[in-house]
């Protein structure tokens, strides 16, 4: 079992003994335990194996301890059997929604008798929720907005959920004897935000070895099909996976076919079609006679075209830009130089400053910004103009403590429902970056939401828009408004779009982002990140650069240091805070450690992500 999900049984349990008004310092502990194995560098299931390794974990005793090994063993433990004998488990996903919580999720349970999203929108529909006490209309309002995003994604899954357990499984094919290869394909490959299904391709070995490893895998809850080139399961966490093993002749036809797009495929069919030839998932053919199939360059090449990265594979102009040799370099996650919005323990995150400086270093970074929350979120200890001031002598020293890095002294300042933003002008002006976002009124007609978001880019001190259109993947829409109007403003007046590489952001997304460049828009590319170990999330947020088809030219913290900070001044129109930040600081090596993975970049996505240190000379070098 993976660290996910064994976390994963622990936050239910937390969740059914909230729900089941249990004590809050038992709920405490398996949420904390839940939070530690989730973002534990080690394999909690390895430690489990060691006696006395899980009880040596700050805040794993020795009865979570214990419970972790029946999870390992067994998949589940007796606490959380015996909740769901008293409490229904499909109630867990109503905890979900925005606008309910464990403990609105059992008033509709025990009121109403709701266990399942259906009985919730029927509940909701019928005006029964608005009646219930601690309700009202507008949480029934935003519960019915949340299921109604939950059912326009369809049932898929975060790429983010998937992308361990998916590396694993490949890892787990490629080692049985005799296979040559095995990758990822589908939309996985594509790194779309969302997948439906996960398919690998292996060529090599018997039949008889692969399909049974791969119907083996611990993971797997159901074996839906086995075959000899073909084999389907389900996971636990409900995703089918489909394996096929195919004649290395074949493996990139195949490849080219399952990873898609169905319309890029198509059109690449049509081109082969007015050859005379035909494209199918076995080879590109005349008649009898194989004219490609073992790789997916040589079919490219056979069309007429350069090979195109996966994640331009939609039909938009990838395949007459290749044709034409004007295929974009696209920007790779080895490019960033800097994370520009990342939270601390100071307001709602759950690191320290140094904490967060040390892991961006780890990284290779030249740069990054501290930004954490202005005073429109009270809830989590938000800034102040006074609190800006204090924060400025915090910097500064921090800036002494890590002098081989770059801190640039940064907010997240809300966008006030009129426009205004969430900090005086002098507060403002003592910051390096502001990054103004949405957080709240995010219902407002069109017409208001457009115009409060042009007055607040209007605003000198402005640097960045983080998380554009505020959706939330399954649980909230994008805000509604003129988005055309909002990247004219933006481009005017010099001011950056985010693209939030958080997994249930990648805000903007790849069509969004793409519509910025067109309309002039500078782009960066940050994480948003509230721990350590959510920095490694900007690979998510590459990938919707990638699939917007930016450069690196595109992407304004690829920049080294001294270039950002040029372009920055410029932008705010006078010399800022941020000259009194360190300069070009000595290259640095990346730490070898988990947290330093890379993505791959262009070829397969079943490759463990890189963990070759990069050092910061090199990023400058290529700039």
């Amino acid at each position: 079992m993976t660290n996910a999900d064994i976390a994963r049984v622990f936050a239910r349990i937390a969740t059914l003994l909230e729900i089941d008004e249990a004590n809050p310092f038992r709920v405490r502990a398996y949420r904390e335990a839940a939070r530690l194995m989730e973002s534990h560098h080690e394999s909690i299931e390895a430690l489990a194996a060691e006696p006395g390794k899980l009880e040596s974990l700050k805040g794993i005793g020795k009865d979570i301890a214990a419970k972790i090994r029946d999870v390992v063993r067994t998949g589940t433990t007796a606490t959380y059997e015996e909740l769901v004998a008293r409490i229904p488990a499909e109630v867990l996903p109503l905890t979900e929604l925005s606008g309910l919580g464990p403990k609105r999720v059992r008033t509709v349970l025990m009121s109403l008798g709701v266990r399942s999203l259906a009985d919730l929108e029927a509940a909701a529909k019928a005006g029964k929720l608005r009646e219930l006490p601690g309700f009202g209309l507008k949480v029934e309002e935003k519960v019915l907005q949340s299921l109604a995003s939950k059912q326009a994604a369809g049932g898929r899954m975060l790429i983010a959920e998937a992308w361990e357990l998916a590396h694993q499984l490949a890892a787990h094919i490629a080692r049985v004897k005799g296979v040559e290869r095995v990758e990822l394909a589908g939309s996985f490959r594509r790194r779309c935000e969302t997948i439906g299904d996960l398919d690998l391709i292996a060529c090599g070995g018997s039949a008889e070895d692969v399909m049974g490893a791969f119907v083996a895998f611990p993971a797997i809850a159901e074996v839906l099909g086995r075959g000899d080139t073909k084999s389907s399961v389900k996971l636990g966490s409900g995703l089918q996976v489909d394996l096929r093993l195919v004649p290395g002749a074949s493996f990139g036809a195949a490849m080219l076919y399952f990873t898609g797009s169905k319309s890029h495929n198509i059109e690449l069919r049509r081109i082969a079609l007015d050859k005379g030839w035909s494209l199918n998932e076995y080879a590109l053919t005349e008649g009898e006679k194989v004219i490609a199939g073992r790789t997916e360059e040589e079919i490219y090449r056979a069309l007429g075209m350069a090979w195109i990265p996966p994640e331009l594979r939609e039909a938009h102009d990838e395949i007459e830009r290749a044709i034409a040799g004007t295929l974009p370099v696209l920007v790779e996650l080895d490019d960033i130089a800097g994370d520009l919005h990342m939270h601390t323990d100071r307001t709602d995150g759950k690191d320290t400053l140094d904490a967060m400086v040390e892991a961006c270093i780890a990284r290779g970074y030249r740069y990054c910004a501290i930004t954490d929350h202005s005073k429109a979120l009270p809830m989590i200890r938000g800034f102040d103009d006074a609190r800006v001031f204090e924060s400025a002598k915090e910097i500064a020293a921090l800036r002494k403590r890590h002098p081989e890095i770059a801190i640039l002294h940064g907010l997240e300042v809300d966008i006030l429902a009129d426009g205004t933003l969430d900090l005086g002008d002098e507060a403002l002006a003592a910051l390096d970056w502001v990054i103004v976002s949405l957080h709240t009124r995010l219902q407002q007609p069109a017409d208001e939401m457009t115009a409060r978001v042009l007055k607040a880019l209007d605003h000198p001190a402005v640097c960045v828009m983080g998380h554009p259109t505020a959706r939330r993947l399954g649980q909230r829409e994008a805000a509604a408004f003129d988005l055309d109007a909002v990247l004219a403003r933006a481009a005017a007046r010099g001011v950056a779009m985010e693209i939030n590489a958080h997994p249930q952001r990648t805000d903007l997304n790849g069509v969004n982002a793409r519509l910025a460049k067109a309309r002039g828009v500078t782009l960066v590319v940050s994480t948003d990140a509230h721990r350590t170990l959510e920095l490694d999330n900007l690979r998510y947020g590459v990938f919707a650069a990638r699939r917007a088809g930016l450069t690196r030219d595109d992407v304004w913290n690829t920049l080294p240091f001294e270039r950002f900070e040029e372009r920055l001044r410029h932008r705010r129109g006078a010399p800022t805070p941020a000259q009194a930040i360190p300069a070009a600081a000595p290259a640095t090596k990346q730490a070898k450690t988990p947290a330093a993975k890379r993505a791959p970049a262009k070829r397969g996505p079943a490759s463990k992500p890189k963990a070759t240190p990069k050092s910061a000379a090199k990023r400058t070098r290529r700039s």
